[in-house]
């Protein structure tokens, strides 16, 4: 029996049933019409119609209820002397990393006023970053272009975004140095320009030493190139931030008028002589409702220092990292944080607050999204650091936080924002304390052993 004619038939009818199933879904004429025929413009539509049309739909949207009972009255405050400003560059976590030191400084040598260098670490944070890129494309040597981790790597060699652990690993590697000894430029308050030009040198540096794997060049002959690669790294860098020091002459007069002697120190013996902070007394505490809590993790590729270990965290509901929040900032101590910062606040008044855009009235339509949900269907993610450095606390309750942001005075009341505490719930993921306000059996999940997260997942592939 020839089967020939009953197999090209039942390939045929595959065909046919793979064409019709694609065309199913599609906006058809009768569907259009029948879309038309559905609306309506009734007197809330047309007057909602003529505001969005005429106006700016965050203005129409603001909730006026919320704003008739929104105060800055905390309870408690810790001491801030100067808003800084990242301007156009993503180093909100250095900026945030080095605020929640400053009350620390000021307060020891009754400043007036102090800040650390944010240029110093930025020079050596891309530093890394660079080195990093090129180790990872001699290791992935062997990788497609097109290997998810790989098309990860070369989407972004040299972004601005970063961790907690990026400014511990960089402090630790470098020290500090205060910003009148290495004081911010042009390229390091607006990044855009040369993160361009030096992703387009290290994509170049890329291809490059793919093509000596290529050409059956070892490791070491590599790496060798790349020694070189480096060196041009550096001096593009110089170029724009100008060249870090490697020690510097400094004194200070304190709010009493009282000038301190001059002293040359190393970026590190300042660090350790005139800040004096333990660095890895915090811990790294998270709200990932992604995954299971009370578990360790740690998230591949997350280091911007290639020879340094990836940020690790314990994964904890949120009312516990408001509750250590809270324990830390009535101890004086700031606490860094990371959060969506897109979501709920107005730029201009300072205020975070959940719903405080009403847009379902204006639209008739429901946007509400679990915070598991907006981060899994990205719709959220973390994007910005900052500091809480007050609370407001009624019946033994936190009802609003105080945020020092780094986008300067013209921004929010001050420079600074009054956070509700329905926003801390929804929007802010991830706490830096120190350990002495973790309880025992938190500090335990350390110990666990790690369940490694991708670097592609979404809770997390913003913040590079």
């Amino acid at each position: 029996m020839n089967r020939l004619p009953l197999i090209v038939a039942g390939i045929l009818i595959l065909l046919l049933a793979e064409v019709s199933l694609s065309a199913e879904g599609g906006l058809t004429t009768e569907l259009l019409t029948q879309f038309r025929n559905s609306f309506q413009m009734n007197p809330h539509t047309r007057a909602m119609y003529n505001a969005i049309t005429n106006g700016d739909i965050k203005n129409l949207a603001l909730n006026r209820d919320l704003l008739n009972r929104h105060n800055e009255v905390f309870s408690h405050k810790i001491k801030v002397r100067e808003v800084t400003n990242q301007k156009s560059s993503g180093r909100c976590w250095l900026f945030a990393g080095l605020n929640i030191m400053r009350p620390h400084v000021t307060e020891k040598y009754k400043l007036p006023s102090f800040e650390f260098s944010q240029n110093y670490l930025s020079f050596w944070d891309k530093m890394e970053k660079g080195n990093c890129f090129l180790e990872q494309i001699i290791e992935f040597r062997d990788r497609d272009l097109l290997d998810r981790e790989m098309e990860i790597i070369l989407r972004n060699p040299f972004g601005d975004g970063g961790w907690w652990n990026y400014m511990v690993d960089l402090v630790e590697q470098y020290g500090v140095v205060p910003k009148e000894v290495m004081p911010e430029t042009n390229s390091s308050e607006n990044t855009g320009a040369m993160n361009d030009l030096i992703s387009r040198k290290l994509r170049a540096d890329a291809v490059r030493l793919r093509q000596l794997q290529a050409e059956g060049k070892s490791v070491e002959e590599l790496r060798t190139a790349k020694d070189s690669m480096m060196a041009e790294l550096y001096r593009m860098l110089v170029m724009n931030l100008g060249e870090p020091p490697t020690e510097f002459p400094y004194r200070f007069e304190n709010r009493d008028s009282v000038v301190s002697a001059l002293k040359t120190y190393t970026p590190h013996s300042f660090y350790k002589e005139f800040v004096g902070i333990d660095l890895n007394e915090y811990v790294t505490l998270f709200n990932d409702p992604t995954r299971e809590y009370g578990k360790h993790y740690q998230v591949r590729m997350s280091r911007n220092i290639y020879d340094r270990p990836d940020m690790d965290y314990a994964n904890l509901e949120t009312g516990f990292l408001k509750e250590l929040a809270a324990k830390s900032v009535l101890d004086n101590e700031p606490v860094w944080f990371a959060c969506d910062v897109g979501k709920d606040q107005h730029r201009q008044k300072g205020i975070m607050a959940v719903n405080l855009y009403d847009y379902s009235s204006i639209y008739g339509s429901e946007f509400a999204m679990t915070k598991a949900d907006r981060a899994l269907y990205r719709e959220g993610s973390i994007n910005h650091a900052m500091a809480l450095v007050g609370v407001d606390i009624r019946d033994s309750k936190a009802v609003k936080w105080l945020v020092e942001n780094s986008w300067g005075t013209e921004n929010g009341s001050g420079g600074f924002w009054t956070m509700y505490d329905n926003w801390f719930d929804n929007y802010v993921f991830n706490i830096i304390v120190k350990k002495k306000y973790v309880p025992a059996e938190v500090l335990k999940i350390f110990d666990q052993p790690v369940t490694t997260i991708p670097p592609w997942d979404p809770m997390f592939e913003m913040i590079r």
